[in-house]
């Protein structure tokens, strides 16, 4: 007997990056002793959330040739600096407002730069890819090659850097990148490395998510309540707008722009890994996660919905495309055989 699980999982917008984080979470929440119990390969599984993404950068590296076409650059480019500028413009506002430090008590206790940087820098490629080939276009689901440049801390630490606020050594800047230049030279110097490392992509994201969602509690994400909540919310609303007509002006029809309005699972590993690269944000790093996985399950949910609207609305335009297009060329078949007669 079969049991369909792979198409249970892909039924679910972005499945396989979230249904397993949502696992990992659960276990975590209910079960937090059991990668200390299993120990050995059970418990790397459960902490082993970094290694696996640096593996995931080297094939996703290998996975973008230098040589992409002009849309994908064009698209991929659009969006990417959209998403980025938009974190910068954020990090120099709440930098001047709040420092590296959180909101110490109130209704935004917890509320930092770096959660706020960190929840807009980085789109959720899984949920990406799986909304454009389900709305978009094969050369949109491209476009994610080089959008991809924005995953990990790198950017982020970039993005505080510009605000102003606590730099980072220029080796730590360098080893969140390596992984991904590394593939990408690879990758462009050996076709056949390119496709075999290209193949392990999609295999790995169930892993890495699932020892992401192991390190975060629901009961914290719950505990992010409303700020959480909002924060989620504003993730889509604040760079779904502007990567909308971003999108609208590269040629597209704003769906695309739409899909990646949504904050990666591997986000919300962010804050850690900033705070162990400078110590200023030790304080920041442990809410900063909290909100920023309270804002990896609500884009995962807001992300979807707001797409398939978009897709509804004003991706009808491309479809008559679609549509006069062939009618157009059939039409002039014949009109060319009556010029010959």
């Amino acid at each position: 007997m079969q049991v369909p699980i792979k198409r249970f999982i892909e039924a679910v917008p972005g499945g396989m990056m979230v249904v397993p984080l949502l696992a990992g979470a659960l276990i975590a929440t209910f079960f937090p002793g059991t990668p200390k119990f299993f120990g050995s390969f059970t418990g790397a599984l459960f902490s082993g959330a970094l290694t696996i993404l640096a593996v995931f950068y080297v094939c996703m590296g290998a996975s973008i040739d230098f040589r992409a076409t002009p849309y994908i650059v064009k698209k991929g480019g659009t969006l990417l600096a959209v998403k980025v500028g938009i974190a910068i413009v954020l990090g120099l506002i709440f930098g001047r407002l709040l420092g590296e430090a959180p909101v110490a008590a109130g209704m935004f206790a917890g509320l930092s730069t770096l959660a706020v940087v960190a929840s807009m820098n980085d789109t959720n490629g899984g949920l990406y890819m799986a909304l454009m080939g389900q709305y978009g276009r094969p050369r949109d689901v491209g476009a994610y090659t080089i959008m991809s440049l924005e995953s990990g801390p790198f950017l982020t630490m970039v993005t505080l850097g510009v605000a102003g606020l606590s730099a980072f050594p220029w080796q730590t800047l360098v080893g969140a990148i390596l992984p991904l230049l590394v593939g990408m030279i690879i990758g462009n110097l050996d076709r056949e490395m390119r496709d075999f490392l290209s193949r392990a992509i999609p295999v790995m994201i169930p892993f890495f998510a699932f020892a992401l969602g192991a390190g975060l509690d629901l009961s914290k994400v719950w505990q992010a309540g409303l700020l959480g909540l909002g924060m989620g919310v504003a993730v889509v609303v604040v760079t779904g707008i502007p990567l909308f007509f971003a999108d609208r002006l590269t040629g597209g029809t704003g769906v695309a722009g739409v899909a990646a309005a949504s904050t990666a699972g591997n986000a919300a590993a962010v804050p850690a890994i900033v705070a162990s690269a400078n110590p200023a944000y030790a304080d920041a790093a442990g809410p900063a996660t909290i909100l920023v996985a309270a804002c990896v399950v609500v884009t995962a949910i807001l992300v979807p919905v707001a797409t398939a609207w978009t897709a509804r609305v004003f991706g009808r335009a491309e479809e008559a495309e679609r549509v006069v297009e062939p009618a157009a060329a059939s039409d002039a078949v014949p009109a060319q055989r009556a010029g010959h007669h």
